[in-house]
C-alpha cells in the first residue's frame, strides 16, 4: 500500500507528471526535457531525482549524457491510464465499464 501511495504522491505534481508523460514514450536527457516542458534545467533535475528515488524513472549513461526513461511497462501503463482517464473527464467521452 505504501509503495502505491508514494507513486501517486510523486505523480501528484504537474511538472513531474509532464516529465513522466514524455519519459513514457522514450529516453530524454535533462536539457531536452527542460526545453520540452519549458522549465529550468535545475528544476527538471530535481524532479527527475525525486522520480528516480521514487522508483518511477531509470537512467543510463550514453557518453557524457545521462538519459532518463520510465522504469518499466507498469509505470508506462499507469501514466497512459491517468491521461486516458483525464481525457474522458475533460472531453466527455463515455466511460468504459
Amino acid at each position: 500500500m505504501e509503495a502505491a501511495v508514494e507513486a501517486f504522491r510523486m505523480l501528484s505534481d504537474g511538472t513531474r507528471l509532464k516529465l513522466m508523460w514524455l519519459l513514457s514514450s522514450g529516453e530524454y536527457d535533462v536539457g531536452s526535457l527542460a526545453e520540452a516542458i519549458g522549465a529550468a534545467r535545475p528544476s527538471v533535475s530535481q524532479h527527475l531525482a525525486r522520480l528516480r528515488l521514487g522508483g518511477l524513472v531509470q537512467t543510463r549513461r550514453q557518453g557524457r549524457r545521462i538519459l532518463y526513461r520510465a522504469r518499466d511497462a507498469h509505470v508506462r501503463s499507469l501514466i497512459r491510464e491517468a491521461f486516458s482517464h483525464a481525457d474522458h473527464e475533460v472531453s466527455g467521452i463515455p466511460r468504459h465499464d
